[in-house]
């Protein structure tokens, strides 16, 4: 076996953010290993996606094509996925950790007889004749665990939203060469029927490929003051987000939360305003470009990893951001 293979996923049409960072995390091992790396993307149609992924340096692209993939559902994926591993035989196959790879990929896995290294933040060079080191977290972040792959089969691996930098990606001389795989499925091997994505509320919240976004805690004392940090949000044109304990009272919905329990983001700015830094809301946002904090307790754990700190009051220093930033755009 050999290669590294990347399986992307796509959002409203484009790759996902997420997508992009396991394609750097691929390219990271494959640096490392000095192994190729492919990318695959899967569905009934597939060639925007390839041609959008086709620039970056990559062996070749596959696109993975049949109509009953048109709608994801786990057998069809399944099924789809393990006919074209077999017929590469690549060393490595990388996710991104969304919802969908949690619900197929480790069946995947199963069918050669391996486990999936699931959520994997970190990943370290192989020493002579040893495989690589992955890097999971633990009881909410607060341990790290270290795993390796065993085995003959090939290595299934997902990784987290975040734990790797794909804003500024690498971009090859030529295109990657694009090759279509039409699997062989029949409509009785697919035993669920799709319905519609799941959206909770009318409004679409899409805290995951937020540039911006601006975070309120507890400190924001009552629900009334949201629409404070609502003003500060929007001024940034930033998506609102919250810790546990604002959407766990109601005060924004639950598809705002940041966290363990919530969503893992990396945007390029994260405004925590009056967010202490509990490690359940931290594991969710560390992964962000920069981080500025605002909270009037200067010991607050939020600090230890803020890249700018305001030690005040979030009622005196929100309005002051907000006229700044008004002033600056006129």
């Amino acid at each position: 076996m050999s290669g590294i293979l990347v399986v992307v996923e796509d959002r409203a049409g484009r790759i996902s953010r997420i997508s992009w960072e396991a394609l750097a995390a691929g390219q990271q091992l494959a640096a490392q290993l000095g192994l190729p790396v492919s990318a695959v993307a899967i569905g009934s149609q597939t060639e925007a996606l390839a041609a959008e992924i086709t620039a970056r340096p990559l062996a070749k692209v596959v696109r993975v094509e049949h109509p009953l993939l048109a709608q994801y559902t786990a057998d069809g994926f399944s099924l789809a996925l393990e006919q074209i591993i077999r017929t590469d035989a690549p060393a490595y196959i990388v996710f991104p950790h969304t919802y969908q790879v949690r619900d197929y990929a480790s069946a995947l896995a199963a069918r050669f007889g391996q486990s999936l290294i699931g959520d994997v933040v970190d990943l370290s060079a192989a020493a002579e004749n040893a495989s690589p080191v992955f890097t999971r977290q633990l009881m909410q972040g607060r341990l790290n665990g270290v795993y390796r792959h065993t085995g003959s089969g090939p290595c299934f691996l997902s990784v987290q939203a975040g734990a790797f930098r794909a804003d500024t990606p690498d971009l090859a001389s030529t295109s990657a060469a694009v090759s279509v795989f039409t699997p062989t499925l029949e409509p009785t091997q697919i035993r669920t029927r799709p319905g519609e994505p799941f959206r909770d509320g009318t409004e679409t919240i899409d805290l995951g490929s937020a540039l911006r976004i601006v975070s309120v805690g507890r400190g924001i004392k009552d629900a009334a003051n949201i629409s404070l940090v609502q003003e500060l949000a929007i001024a940034l044109g930033a998506e609102l987000a919250a810790s546990r304990p604002i959407c766990d009272a109601g005060w924004l919905p639950i598809e705002r939360q940041v966290g363990s329990s919530g969503h893992t983001v990396s945007p390029k700015l994260y405004l925590a305003v009056g967010i202490s830094g509990a490690i359940q809301h931290l594991v969710g946002m560390k992964g962000s470009q920069c981080v500025v904090a605002i909270n009037k307790d200067p010991d607050a754990p939020i600090f230890e990893i803020a890249d700018y700190g305001i030690v005040g009051d979030l009622f005196e220093v929100v309005p002051a951001l907000i006229a700044v930033i008004k002033a600056a755009k006129q």
